[in-house]
């Protein structure tokens, strides 16, 4: 070990605490990268061992060809065989809504649902529904319908029970596979799941089922596979979307270790300036520039070997931790296991990132002449300028953002463009974002004067705490870029998601204007109009408010263009003003008028004021467009009229359906509306209500768990960023206690510090969250146009506001802790620090 390494180990081993605040922000990107595999791996074994369809007790499965009833009965028969249930499922229609019945024995060891209410279907006609299908349909045990499996006959069915099952998407029955046959299904079956008799030998029941579908023909004939394997084939089916989620994760957590590794270069930056004079003593008996460089860097690997290792342990620890206590809570969560592999492989990457962010400081240091080191450290890492290289590796790369982004908008998709490749244009905008940031990291401290100077204007008007705060920041103007960098980019993605986030809601809220524009809408199917009386009953209730009655017609021709038209009036309901239009509007709706859709416009050639020849039962009317929507018209239709003008089409005079706000707010008032529309029918079940507030609170419920599990992912970068200013921050106190020292000595109070060092934490966020800004709102908006959702850009203002707030308090916090122990240091000793 050469002189140099002794020394600059010795120096470590003094003052282990300036090791931890150089790797500090590795240790939390090591911790993060192991917390993740952990993750993954827990979710993906509780996946494989709670999502799997095929019952525990099944031992073989017969698919993958032609299974019929006669295989099922001989299979039954076998010897070794306990039991055999036949698998099969026909779509069917009740009352307008779709309904899915499965095939199920409904008890003993090979069934997957339990009965919760009533009794399981025994006889033919019988059904037993799931509690969110009872919710939706209004239907009870009791509840007799006719339902429609699409055979042109209609069966009646009566609901004999309740039934909780693995999945329940609203529009789930079962019953035994006869009734299930019975229906329409026939004897055709998807699969026979076999039970075993308890001592069989799996392995000769097998060979006796080989043998019997050996006669079936061979293009057609199943396949024999055991429980165990089934069970594991839909596990990984489940679970890869486990694995997909996870590396959309990963994306995310490599960028907060690029984020580690640009804190750690500045943090070995500020450590090594701190000791030029050790270095320059070293330099001058002797030491060359390549043993010095050499130290440096071993001294950057035993830094990320240490943190990389605290960081995989401290995961580790916090992954087994955590299960049981998540159990305890009721959930069935599964434990990860010790991946000793990915674990050493987290502790290397730890390593080898800190040796790529050591090597230009340590170049830096190790290039410095003795008499340049030999000066007052604090006047080397105070330059602010950047050389004529430093100037090209930033314009070249800006020059290329910007040459792609103007690729990207001139090759944005238009209203007509057709075989656009989204993929590409995506990638190009992430390619833009990615040249734009590195220009970014080599211009930073150029960009920090004028963001400096703009933050700083009041702080200077505060006194002279905030003049020398100002002052501290802009004296380093590459230590505030280096640190600044890293929050500004966790501002640009969370400025990017809130943005993308805003406008998907503006674009959905426009969508569902059409589709669901009340909370209910009472219908009876394609083709089916309502009795008289219905829309009186409803207007009645004192549940419902907004009652609004429509009729539609499935299909009118324009041109060569089939499109359904409806009359329903759009200044009843509040929501329909949120519809979006390309051209005029639907204010002027009169007779002879029309709004069509802009599929029916850009297929039939139309544009506001042409005349419209429109082809009913009824014969040709001829209709003036006042109006082209951005989209679908209002309940899907293609065109939108008055009521004299539909009956002039052919529409009968009964009324389509309903549409009807709930009178009261909250779940409560919801569920009474719901319950008074319901009894409109008087218990006909040949109509139905669409729950369409559902859909809205679906669409609205996934937009905010995107934003949160974005933003949770997000935060890995800014709370790296964070670190980096805490760090940042505490080595620069230790750089300048002299002239902290020198401050108290000549009258500043141990408060005016503290605010002062605080104050600087937070200018980095600020700078931070102006340059983040600037560039994450233009890019949330080319992504936005990238994609071709003809979304409009949407600035939310109180949460961008709240973001750049939130990200200053946290940098500032950031900062307390440094400042305060630099308050305690008494002048005397600052006064003496070297």
């Amino acid at each position: 070990m050469n002189a140099v390494l002794r020394t600059q180990l010795a120096g470590v081993a003094r003052r282990p605490s300036r090791m931890l605040l150089t790797g500090l922000a590795i240790l939390v990107a090591s911790f993060v990268v192991y917390a993740t595999v952990l993750a993954q791996q827990i979710t993906v074994r509780s996946v494989l061992n709670g999502l799997s369809g095929t019952p525990e007790a099944v031992g073989l499965v017969v698919g993958n060809g032609e299974v019929d009833g006669d295989m099922l009965t001989a299979i039954s028969a076998l010897p070794g065989v306990a039991e055999a249930a036949g698998r099969v499922q026909i779509g069917s229609q009740v009352g307008g809504r779709y309904l899915n019945v499965s095939a199920d024995p409904g008890r003993g060891p090979l069934s997957l649902v339990a009965l919760a209410s009533g009794r399981y279907p025994s006889a033919a006609g019988e059904i037993a529904i799931t509690p969110r299908t009872a919710q939706l349909t209004g239907f009870a045990v009791g509840t007799s319908a006719d339902l429609d499996p699409g055979t042109g006959t209609k069966v009646p069915v009566t609901v004999v029970g309740l039934v909780t099952a693995r999945d329940d998407f609203g529009y789930d029955a079962y019953a035994p596979w006869t009734t299930v046959s019975a229906l329409g299904a026939g004897e055709r079956l998807n699969q026979i799941d076999v039970r075993l008799d308890p001592g069989a030998d799996p392995d000769a029941v097998r060979s006796r089922i080989d043998a019997l579908v050996a006669a079936a023909p061979a293009d057609g004939r199943p396949e024999v596979a055991t429980g165990a394997d089934v069970r594991l084939a839909e596990a990984r089916a489940a679970s890869a979307d486990v694995n997909s989620v996870f590396a959309v994760v990963g994306m995310f957590v490599a960028i907060a270790v690029a984020a580690a590794g640009l804190i750690a270069a500045s943090t070995f930056r500020i450590v090594f300036a701190q000791r030029m004079r050790q270095l320059a003593l070293l330099r001058a008996v002797g030491a060359g520039r390549g043993s010095t460089f050499r130290a440096l860097a071993t001294e950057g690997a035993l830094t990320g070997l240490l943190t990389g290792l605290t960081g995989v342990l401290a995961a580790l620890a916090v992954g087994h931790a955590l299960p049981p206590l998540l159990r305890a809570a009721g959930f069935t969560v599964a434990s990860p296991g010790f991946p000793v592999f990915r674990g050493i492989g987290t502790v290397l990457l730890a390593v080898v990132l800190t040796v790529v962010a050591v090597l230009a400081p340590a170049v830096s240091a190790s290039r410095v002449a003795p008499l340049e080191a030999l000066r007052s450290a604090s006047t080397t890492g105070a330059r602010t300028g950047i050389g004529v290289l430093r100037w090209i590796a930033g314009l070249l790369p800006l020059a290329g953002a910007v040459a792609v982004a103007a690729y990207v908008v001139a090759n944005l998709p238009g209203a007509d463009t057709e075989n656009y490749e989204v993929m590409p244009m995506l990638l190009a905008v992430v390619l833009s974002g990615t040249l734009a940031f590195i220009a970014l990291i080599a211009l930073g401290p150029v960009l920090v004067r004028p963001v400096l100077a703009l933050a700083g204007w009041p702080l200077r008007r505060l006194g002279p705490v905030g003049r020398l705060a100002v002052g501290g920041v802009g004296g380093s103007a590459r230590r505030a870029a280096a640190v600044s960098v890293v929050v500004a980019l966790g501002v640009t993605l969370v400025a990017g998601v809130l943005v993308g986030q805003a406008s998907m809601r503006v674009l959905m809220e426009r969508e569902t204007a059409a589709s669901a524009p009340a909370d209910f809408d009472l219908t009876g199917g394609d083709g089916v109009t309502l009795p008289d009386g219905f829309a009186e009953r409803a207007a009645r209730s004192g549940e419902l408010t907004r009652v609004t009655p429509y009729r539609r017609v499935s299909s009118v021709t324009v041109g060569d263009v089939d499109a359904p038209v409806t009359d329903v009036d759009t200044t009843a309901l509040p929501r329909f003003a949120d519809l979006d239009y390309h051209a005029g509007s639907a204010s002027g709706l009169g007779s002879g008028k029309v709004v069509v859709a802009r599929f029916v416009a850009d297929l039939a050639g139309l544009t506001v004021g042409d005349t419209a020849t429109v082809r009913g039962a009824k014969g040709p009317v001829p209709l003036v467009v006042i109006g082209v929507l951005s989209d679908m018209g209002p309940l899907h239709s293609g065109l939108l009229v008055t009521p004299e003008d539909l009956t002039r089409l052919g529409a009968p005079a009964a009324y389509s359906g309903i549409l009807a706000d709930a009178a009261h707010d909250g779940a409560e008032g919801r569920t009474e509306a719901l319950r008074a529309l319901r009894a409109v029918p008087a218990g006909d079940t040949a109509y139905s209500v669409d729950i369409l507030a559902d859909q809205r609170d679906q669409i609205e419920s996934g937009l905010r768990m995107v934003l949160a599990v974005a933003l949770g992912l997000i935060g890995l970068t800014v709370l790296i960023a964070v670190v980096g200013v805490g760090a940042t921050t505490a080595l620069s106190v230790v750089e300048r206690a002299r002239e902290s020292g020198l401050l108290r000595a000549i009258g500043m109070s141990r408060g005016a510090l503290r605010t002062m060092l605080t104050t600087e934490s937070a200018l980095y966020g600020v700078i931070g969250a102006v340059l983040g800004l600037a560039l994450g709102v233009p890019y949330a908006w080319l992504a936005l146009q990238a994609v071709g959702l003809n979304a409009p850009l949407a600035l939310p203002g109180w949460q961008l506001a709240a973001a750049f707030v939130a990200l200053v308090v946290l940098t500032a916090l950031a900062g307390v802790f440094p400042a305060r122990r630099a308050a305690r240091v008494s002048p005397v000793s600052a006064l003496g620090t070297e």
